[in-house]
């Protein structure tokens, strides 16, 4: 009779969970998933990235028809009209097809899903709905969920976190987004083209806190010019809900007369924070540092030996494609293997339009590390983007001086999240820009602005 239940146990079924769970059976380990909801894929397929694209898109295809933004093309619109309640099928098939897509390669790599929650009863043993499931190693991948603000209900109807903004049946006239980061912007750009007036409210001064300074500056020019009304260094004092109708008390971060807003529909958008609750960490002596988050060491082990941790309940950014990399480095190291994440190359998308990337030091933190050189090509100079007119945005490249190896780069572009992809590669190579600038690329391409910014560090860009 085998000790355990299993080799491997991965609590959660997000991007890093089923990653885990798929790469760990694949290396001949014995596995299974406890996830609690009706379906596979975590917040990230369910009710985070994969639905927010969807709606991303299908907005932004409504905009452009119903606008006449396409007649400077010979493309002639009348009579667009919004039907959200196909929008909002159309995403849902996405969803459930891509949820479906994760039970069926669970099947396929013979994963087992165990439904429940799952809570340790001891270092190698879960309980999973009283169910009692024993396991050589325990990864720990439960994710977060959104960051409450106190003193503000979340009703799910007038006042809404992320999972209710996906799921409006109307377009709100006027929709106030407390937060001015990642999820508040894209889902707010998201109303706004379906035409609702909205009000971002941020407590910094700035728009997308951690990224480059240059790039925070040019998202509040390019939301302001889409028609975003921007209340910067402000912070929320209350929302008030009466009557289906939402009054929000703002005053300026820094003190100051208050003023109210009114609005249809209000976000709540001020972060995320890590799922560690009700899992009985406490039960195998397992704590959780100040941010909430479950530390651990360069392989993804936690300090009691057999429990693992990957995503969002461990540092670093929560994103998904982290979890995912951290997800197949973790299963390797259970196997024997190495499996390795390098945390200085991950890169960060905001899917608004245009997007804006970003991947490695901002120049701000270069600056802090030594002298730095910069390049910098507008896509207003690239072919392309001209014959597009596409032309908002720029690439900055940002190497080291001395040794010109590439520390950063922030794109804005409707292509940004795509193209970003090139520099981390290059970077996870220990690429300079000198690599990038003779790096042959295709004609006419946005991809060339990276070139150019690149030839920039050098301090010879062809156009411009």
């Amino acid at each position: 009779m085998a000790e355990y239940d299993y080799d491997v146990l991965i609590i959660g079924a997000g991007p890093g969970g089923y990653v885990a769970a798929i790469r760990a059976a694949q290396l001949g380990l014995k596995t299974a998933c406890v996830e609690s909801r009706d379906t596979l894929g975590g917040t990230c397929l369910n009710v985070g990235c994969m639905p927010s694209k969807a709606l991303l898109h299908a907005s932004h295809l409504y905009e452009e028809a119903h606008s006449g933004a396409l007649a400077k093309f010979g493309v002639n619109i009348s009579g667009a009209s919004l039907d959200l309640g196909q929008m909002q099928a159309e995403k849902n098939e996405v969803v459930s097809s891509l949820t479906g897509g994760i039970a069926f390669l669970f099947k396929k790599n013979k994963v087992t899903w165990l439904k429940g929650h799952g809570r340790f009863t001891a270092a190698h043993t879960v309980d999973v709905d009283g169910q009692t499931v024993t396991a050589k190693n325990i990864v720990i991948a439960t994710g977060s969920s959104v960051t409450p603000l106190p003193g503000v209900a979340i009703d799910q109807k007038v006042v809404v976190d992320s999972t209710g903004a996906l799921a409006f049946d109307k377009v709100p006239g006027h929709l106030v987004v407390i937060g001015g980061g990642v999820i508040g912007l894209e889902l707010g750009s998201v109303w706004k083209r379906l035409g609702a007036k909205v009000t971002v409210v941020e407590y910094l001064d700035q728009l997308l806190p951690g990224m480059d300074g240059e790039v925070r500056k040019e998202a509040a020019k390019i939301f302001k010019k889409q028609g975003m009304e921007l209340k910067l260094g402000t912070k929320v004092t209350g929302v008030a809900v009466k009557g289906g109708t939402a009054t929000v008390s703002i005053e300026p971060a820094a003190g100051g007369t208050g003023e109210k807003i009114e609005a249809d529909a209000v976000l709540v958008a001020i972060g995320r924070r890590a799922n560690t609750e009700g899992l009985g960490l406490d039960v195998i002596g397992l704590e959780t540092n100040a941010r909430g988050q479950i530390d651990i060491d360069h392989d993804f082990a936690t300090k009691v030996p057999g429990v693992w941790a990957i995503g969002d309940v461990v540092p670093g950014p929560m994103l998904a494609h982290k979890a995912e990399d951290e997800g197949l480095a973790v299963a390797e190291n259970i196997a024997g293997l190495t499996g390795i994440v390098n945390h200085d190359v991950i890169p960060g998308v905001v899917y608004t339009n245009p997007e804006f990337a970003s991947v490695g030091l901002t120049e701000e933190q270069a600056k802090e590390r030594g002298e730095i050189k910069i390049g910098k090509f507008p896509f207003m100079a690239n072919s392309r983007a001209k014959a597009n007119r596409d032309t908002e945005g720029f690439v900055k490249v940002i190497a080291d001086a001395k040794t010109d190896r590439v520390l950063g780069v922030h794109i804005i572009s409707s292509l940004a999240g795509t193209m970003i992809a090139q520099a981390a590669q290059a970077m996870e190579f220990g690429a300079t820009s000198e690599d990038i600038a003779y790096t042959c690329h295709a004609h006419p391409t946005h991809a060339e602005a990276l070139k150019e910014a690149a030839m920039g560090v050098l301090g010879k860009p062809i156009h411009m």
